[in-house]
């Protein structure tokens, strides 16, 4: 194993902290190949994050040593959406997962950018608001599909539904019909703009097709739908509700009034 001053001097590496970051990061030596990176960056209870410089088979990584899992309280940090965000997060940041140890290599020397991108990525896990703002965000389909089917009888909905006559290919589907009433109930979940899209030419082939149907349109967020994919959708359909969180009741009293039409 090379010592680090081989590769990049001491001196050189803590001014490209300081440079890249900010004047509060400071390196110190802590035994062989190893590196306290001391930062000014925070937990909520005012413990700073750790990371540390370290020499490993012949590459040099940040690592936390399992620091930042172990001081989260967060639920369910190893199952369901909230760990499939810190996944992303880790994706997103060059980070892995090492049995709750995070680590990130250092590419070509490139130190600054490196710990740049690290402590970014470890300051994302321990942000319990973004957190929670990207568990509302993923988890909006499943609420969406949560709400149908407590407002909407099994027997009376079916989900992704594709027309087998005039698409076997099942190439436009809506995520639910609502059956037994006169023309059926077309649902959709509307989560970002690709999906209006999507939904936009599910509309107007069902048209083209000559199905009787009616269409309604659940987003997330409406406002955050660019204006001409939504003025083009507006067109085609015939009920929409600007977001999920605001609406239910008004959803499920529309939904039983659509029910129970003869």
């Amino acid at each position: 194993m090379k010592n680090i001053e081989k590769v990049i001097t001491y001196d050189q590496i803590e001014k490209e902290f300081k440079t890249k970051i900010c004047d509060e990061i400071n390196l110190t030596q802590e035994g062989l190949n190893r590196f306290i990176v001391f930062n000014p960056f925070m937990f909520d209870d005012g413990d700073h994050l750790v990371v540390l410089l370290k020499g490993r088979e012949g590459k040099w990584l940040f690592t936390d040593e399992g620091h930042t899992f172990m001081h989260v309280s967060y639920d369910d940090i190893d199952k369901g959406t909230r760990k499939k965000i810190i996944d992303n997060v880790l994706l997103s940041y060059g980070i892995k997962n090492q049995e709750g140890e995070l680590v990130a290599e250092i590419p070509d020397n490139q130190f600054g950018d490196a710990l740049y991108s690290y402590l970014q990525g470890l300051i994302k896990i321990t942000d319990i608001n973004y957190l929670t703002r990207e568990r509302v965000r993923s988890t909006f389909m499943e609420d969406f599909r949560a709400l149908i089917e407590e407002t909407v009888p099994s027997d009376r909905r079916i989900f992704n539904y594709y027309d087998k006559q005039h698409d076997p290919d099942g190439k436009y589907i809506a995520d639910y019909r609502v059956n037994g009433i006169k023309r059926p109930l077309f649902l959709f979940g509307i989560p970002h703009d690709d999906k209006c899209r999507d939904v936009t030419i599910t509309c107007l082939q069902f048209e083209k097709f000559n199905v009787p149907f009616r269409s309604m349109a659940i987003f997330e967020d409406q406002e955050s739908i660019n204006r001409k994919v939504l003025a083009r959708f507006s067109d085609v359909c015939d009920k929409q509700f600007s977001t999920l969180a605001t609406n239910k009741d008004r959803i499920s009293r529309y939904l039983y009034e659509i029910m129970e039409e003869k």
